[in-house]
């Protein structure tokens, strides 16, 4: 019982894995392709939304801009 466990347990982390590689854009000019695609079709009207590159986390992110000395808010998340 504890190896069928096991086995689920580690078929689940590849998958996941698998998954996570897989479902994200080839490059970040596709990234940002997509980041300015939805920021100028969705949001074009309003100027307190932008999309800005995140080194460190490897991706874009749509976001809102914080108002009176609040954060940003992220909407969307475009990893590569």
């Amino acid at each position: 019982m504890k190896a069928i466990g096991l086995v689920s347990v580690l078929a689940v982390m590849i998958f996941s894995i698998i998954f996570y590689y897989f479902s994200g854009y080839k490059s970040a000019f596709e990234a940002d392709q997509e980041c300015h695609s939805i920021l100028n079709t969705e949001y074009s009207e309003k100027l307190e939304y932008g999309c800005d590159h995140d080194l460190e986390t490897r991706q874009w992110l749509l976001f809102e801009k914080g108002f009176e000395n609040q954060p940003a808010i992220v909407i969307k998340r475009f990893r590569y």
